[in-house]
C-alpha cells in the first residue's frame, strides 16, 4: 500500500518515527510529509532513511510531477501524526499552506489522524468544532490517550503509541484476518545457559524474527503467547500491545513455557535459537583460570524442545521449526531437510545465518518447506516481510492438513 503519513511540529512526533518503521516492516510504501515545525523536532535525514523516499515540505519541490497533487491521488492512505491543534485547525478550513496540506486537500484516500496536544487544547471550543467538522467528513481518529503530558501535566492529549495507530491502520486497510480465533505460540530470541554468575553458553538471535511473527500473528486475528528468551524490550516493544508475553530464560525455562502454551495452541512456531547443551553443574562461584575451571567445562546436551512438541502434537496442531544454518544453496536446503525428519516437523524455516546475515539485521531469508520436504516459500526482506509469508505456509498447511 502507499502510505502518507504527515508529520506535525509537536513533541510527539518522535513516536512516529518508529510508526513509520511498523509501516516499512508490513511492506507498505511510505512517503512521510513532515510540516517545517515538524523539523524541529526531527530532522529530515531521519525520515528520509526510515522511509527510504525523498522528504519536502515544499509544494514547490519536484514541480515537474506535480508532487503537490500526485502523493494525496496515488495514496491509499493518509495518515497524520501528531496532529496537532494547529494542524487539525488547518484541516478544518481546508487550508493549503504547505505540502502536508495540499496533500489532504488532493486525496480522495480514507484519511486517520492521532491528535496530540495539552488537555486544555484539546477541550477548547474551538477544538472540538474542528474535530465535529472532521468526523463528519469521514475523517477517523484514533486517540488522544489520557496520560503524561510535557512539562509535567497530565490527562488526555497524549499521542496514541505507534503501535496503537499502527493496528488502527491495519483494520483501515483490511488486513487479512485468516487466524481469527487461533491460538499461535511463537518463541524468540535465544537461550542461556549459566556457566557461573558471570557467564553464560548462547547465541546471538536478538528475537526479531520471533517478535515480528508474534506481531503479524496478532493483526491476522490470533490469540498470540510469545515466549521471550532473553530478548530486549525495545525489541519486545514490537509484539505490540495484543500479544501476551512470558520470559524464559534457559532450554529448560523455555521448554516449560512452550509445553504448557502447547496445550491451548493451534500453531507453535518455535524460531528461538534454542543451545544444544547446557553444563553439567552451574558454579557458584566465577571460574577463573587459577583453578582450572575454564579449561574443561563438561557438557549435556538439552532437551530437544521442537521434537517433543511434535512427539505431542495433537491433530491439526501445526508446528513450525526454525533451522539457523550456515552454508548455501543445495548444501543448506539438505541441512534443512535432515533437520526437519529428525525433529518431526510440519513445516520447517531454513534461515541462513553468518556473521552479518540472520542474526541482529533488519532484513532475513528463509525457504520454508513441508513435511513432504518441497520448497513451499522462499522470501528475502523485512523481517516482517519474512513473517507473513511464513504465515502464509501455515494457512496454506492448515487448508489441506486433518483437523480431527
Amino acid at each position: 500500500m502507499f502510505i502518507v503519513l504527515g508529520v506535525t511540529g509537536g513533541i510527539a512526533a518522535y513516536k512516529s518515527v518508529q510508526l513509520a518503521r511498523l509501516l516499512i516492516a508490513d511492506g507498505h510504501e511510505v512517503h512521510v510529509v513532515p510540516t517545517e515545525d515538524a523539523l524541529r523536532f526531527v530532522g529530515l535525514p531521519t525520515w528520509e532513511a526510515i522511509s527510504r523516499n525523498p522528504v519536502t515540505t515544499s509544494v514547490h519541490d519536484d514541480v515537474p510531477r506535480v508532487r503537490h497533487v500526485a502523493l494525496g491521488q496515488r495514496a491509499d492512505l493518509v495518515v497524520v501524526a501528531p496532529a496537532t491543534a494547529n494542524t487539525i485547525a488547518a484541516m478544518a478550513a481546508g487550508l493549503a499552506s504547505d505540502l502536508l496540506g495540499t496533500t489532504l486537500l488532493a486525496t480522495e484516500a480514507p484519511v486517520l489522524m492521532a491528535p496530540a496536544m495539552h488537555t486544555q487544547m484539546w477541550f477548547h471550543p474551538a477544538t472540538v468544532a474542528n474535530m465535529a467538522t472532521l468526523r463528519a467528513r469521514g475523517v477517523q481518529v484514533v486517540g488522544p490517550d489520557d496520560g503524561e503530558l510535557t512539562g509535567g501535566d497530565s490527562g488526555p492529549g497524549r499521542m496514541s503509541e505507534p503501535e496503537a495507530i499502527h493496528a488502527r491502520i491495519e483494520e483501515m486497510l483490511g488486513t487479512r484476518r485468516d487466524l481469527e480465533g487461533l491460538t499461535v505460540a511463537v518463541s524468540a530470541g535465544g537461550t542461556r545457559e549459566p556457566l557461573d554468575p558471570v557467564r553464560y553458553l548462547g547465541n546471538r538471535s536478538s528475537g526479531r524474527q520471533g517478535v515480528a511473527i508474534a506481531a503479524a500473528a496478532a493483526a491476522r486475528g490470533a490469540r498470540v503467547l510469545l515466549a521471550a528468551a532473553n530478548v530486549e524490550d525495545s525489541v519486545l516493544a514490537g509484539a505490540g500491545p495484543g500479544v501476551e508475553v512470558v520470559t524464559a530464560g534457559t532450554a529448560a525455562d523455555l521448554g516449560a513455557v512452550m509445553r504448557e502454551a502447547a496445550e491451548r495452541a493451534d500453531v507453535i512456531v518455535m524460531a528461538a535459537a534454542v543451545a544444544d547443551f547446557r553444563p553439567v553443574g552451574v558454579s557458584q562461584g566465577k571460574l577463573t583460570k587459577e583453578d582450572g575451571g575454564l579449561s574443561a567445562i563438561q557438557l549435556v546436551e538439552n532437551e530437544d524442545i521442537l521434537a517433543g512438541l511434535a512427539a505431542r502434537r495433537r491433530a491439526g496442531q501445526a508446528i513450525v521449526g526454525f533451522a539457523a544454518e550456515t552454508g548455501h544453496g543445495d548444501e543448506l536446503l539438505q541441512r534443512g531437510r535432515r533437520k526437519r525428519r529428525r525433529k518431526g516437523a510440519d513445516l520447517l524455516a531454513i534461515n541462513e545465518v553468518g556473521w552479518s546475515k540472520g542474526f541482529e539485521t533488519a532484513d532475513n531469508h528463509l525457504v520454508v518447506i513441508d513435511s513432504s520436504d518441497e520448497v513451499v516459500a522462499d522470501v528475502a526482506g523485512s523481517k516482517r516481510i519474512v513473517a507473513d509469508a511464513l504465515l502464509d505456509a501455515v494457512t496454506a498447511w492448515r487448508a489441506r492438513a486433518p483437523l480431527a
